[in-house]
Formats: C-alpha cells, structure tokens, sequence
C-alpha cells in the first residue's frame, strides 16, 4: 500500500468545493460555513491531521470566498432580519438568532438599528401578527379572552416579546385589532 500525501493545493480546491457547494444551497453566515468545513472535512479525511491546519486552510477559502462576495455577513444579517421580522419575531428573537449564527457585533447593531429606523414600534406590530397566526389575545373569541390571557402572555413572552409590549397588545380591543391587521 503506497501513503499517498494531499498537496496544499489540492486540500484548498477540494475545501473551496465543499464551501461552494454548501453555499450553493444554503444561505449561510461567515461562522456557519466554517463549522461546517471544519466538521466536514474532519469526517472526510479522519483524525491524521492536525485541527490547527484545517483551521488555516479553512480561513484562506473563507477570505476567498468572502473576497469573492459569495459569503456576506452583513448582507445575511440584512436579509435574515427581514424574514424573521415579515414573519412576527421579535427584535429580542431577530438579536440572539444572529449571534447564534456567529455574526459580527457591528453587523448585528446595524440591522438592529435599520429595524428600529424604518419602524420605531416593530414588536408592537410583530406581537399583533403572532397573534393572528397563533390565534390569541385579541384574535381571540371575545368571551375566551380572560380565560387565555397568562397563556397567551407567556407564549408572547416565549417569542422574545417584553412584558410591556405583550401587555398592550393583550390589552386591544377587538376592532382596533382588526383595522391593523388590514393594515399589515
């Protein structure tokens, strides 16, 4: 049996093929695609080499592809943002999600900041649609209300809504509900 050893070079192309493929298909932050590789490549070529030098190779095809703009972090931050807050989830939620994906603090400030200059009360109107797609607070039935309310509180609460913002979307009357649901 012959103990063929990988060049450098074709260790980096056989990376950059991974990353791209990974990219090709997922939307992915800068962190993500880097624990992916690392876990990747690890599975693929076992424990005979060294973490230290996967890791190197691993921020050369990064910075490649960084440099290259396949990979963005701010514009994931943007755009991820975007989707969640469309969806209902709170700023809190839209925060944490971001750091778990590993993006950086200035990214993350600067999404936060576009959030809140394009809408001052964001969470107010995310409540209002996590009510309307799960059904509670002022979607409810009028006499079910009272009985609902902890529950429906804490499942806003869960969602990353605070006790101010839960409280005055609970505190809605039913057609001053409906009028701004018409309006999202």
């Amino acid at each position: 049996m012959r103990n063929r050893k990988k060049t450098l070079k074709v260790t980096v192309e056989e990376m950059q093929n991974f990353a791209l493929a990974y990219v090709e298909k997922y939307a992915t932050s800068k962190q993500q695609l880097k624990t992916y590789l690392l876990k990747k490549y690890m599975r693929v070529t076992g424990s005979d080499i060294k973490k230290n030098d996967v890791n190197n190779l691993i921020d050369i095809v990064l910075s490649d592809l960084e440099k290259n703009k396949f990979i963005n972090d701010k514009f994931y931050s943007e755009s991820k943002a975007k989707s969640m807050i469309q969806r209902g989830s709170s700023i809190n939620k839209v925060r944490n999600f971001l750091i778990g994906k590993g993006i950086n603090d200035h990214f993350i400030k600067d999404t936060m900041n576009q959030i809140n200059e394009s809408n001052s009360d964001q969470d107010f109107f995310s409540a209002i649609k996590i009510c309307k797609k799960k059904r509670i607070g002022p979607a409810r039935i009028e006499d079910n209300r009272p009985l609902f309310y902890k529950k429906d509180i804490s499942l806003l609460a869960r969602n990353g809504f605070d006790f101010e913002v839960s409280k005055k979307v609970m505190d809605i009357v039913k057609e001053d509900y409906l009028k701004i649901i018409n309006l999202l």
